[in-house]
């Protein structure tokens, strides 16, 4: 197994993961993260968080084959995602990348995303909004949320599953 994690600010509560080549964003993805957490078009994937500060841990890895979501997963969904430049990219939506992982070979990578720790995360940060203390100032907020006592996860768990079909020029 080969493993990449990064921490990343979900900046308007989202997180996304493309190919290197493949920035444009995608509408009906986003729209489906908002149903189901992480949604995707086969080049973004989209993972929605409950809060907008606090960052999250994501976590790629890489199997022959993709183990179960582990049962204290808060949930999962089938994923895939094409990579022509063998290059993922985590992306915050606010502050740019955050970080990006070299895949072993460009293609098709098929399997789930699973998630941890979303409420707890997003009732802490709603916690430290709702009782402020005397002095709150915007740093008490960020050091509040730096000492989060829980990690919002996202993990990608991804084995190669085929080579990226031919892309055909519309010129010949």
């Amino acid at each position: 197994m080969k493993k990449y994690k990064c921490k990343a600010t979900p900046g308007r509560r989202v997180v996304e993961i493309y190919d290197a080549d493949a920035y444009l964003g995608d509408d009906d993805a986003m729209a489906a993260a908002r149903i189901q957490v992480v949604g995707g078009n086969g080049y973004h994937l989209y993972l929605l968080s409950l809060q907008p500060d606090i960052d999250v841990e994501v976590v790629i890895r890489l199997w022959d084959s993709a183990p179960q979501p582990p049962a204290q997963a808060e949930g999962s969904v089938p994923v895939n995602i094409e990579s022509e430049t063998a290059i993922l990219v985590v992306n915050q939506l606010e502050y740019g990348p955050a970080g990006d992982m070299s895949l072993p070979r460009p293609g098709v990578y098929a399997g789930h995303a699973w998630w941890e720790n979303g409420q707890a995360t997003a009732d802490y940060y709603q916690a430290t909004l709702d009782h402020p203390t005397d002095d709150t100032c915007e740093d008490h907020l960020t050091e509040a949320w730096k000492n989060c006592p829980v990690t919002e996860r996202y993990v990608l768990d991804l084995p190669y599953s085929h080579a990226s079909e031919p892309v055909e020029d519309e010129d010949l």
